[in-house]
This record gives C-alpha cells, structure tokens and sequence, in this order.
C-alpha cells in the first residue's frame, strides 16, 4: 500500500514498475532495452529506476529532445554506476 496522494507516480521504480511504465511485455524485453542503452540503469547503489531519465532516454530515442538536452543525457550516461 502506498501513502501517495493517487494520480501521484512515484519517481523511483522498481524493476516491474519500470518495465511496465516503459511498456515491454515482458522483464526479458526490460532487460534487454537497459542492456541496449534505450532506457538507463537503476539509479546508483539502487534497485530503482528514475521515472525522469527513462522519460528523457525515451524521449531523446524517439527524437523530441534537442541536441543541447540530448549532450545532458551523454553526460549523465557517461556519469553513472
């Protein structure tokens, strides 16, 4: 049970979380696009996804960010665990 107000979306996902707010159908497909570079790892020394920087690898992938964003997310890439 959650003490979110509803409609609120936790930030931080689990594994099964993400996967579903990514819409793979399954968690080998999940694993498969995080090992691929389409979504981000589990934020460092976690087993949580942050619902943000799916958001802006998803929207970077499809092409809907700049490239000033997109060197952001290069960085951030190139920064994490």
């Amino acid at each position: 049970m959650t003490s979110l107000p509803i409609g609120l979306v936790p930030r931080g996902l689990t594994r099964e979380q993400a996967a579903e707010y990514c819409g793979c159908e399954s968690m080998a497909a999940f694993d498969d696009w995080v090992r691929r570079g389409i979504v981000p790892r589990a934020m460092t020394g976690t087993t949580r996804w942050d619902r943000k920087a799916i958001d802006r690898a998803l929207d970077r992938r499809s092409g809907l960010l700049e490239t000033a964003e997109a060197s952001f997310e290069e960085w951030a890439a190139s920064h994490a665990g």
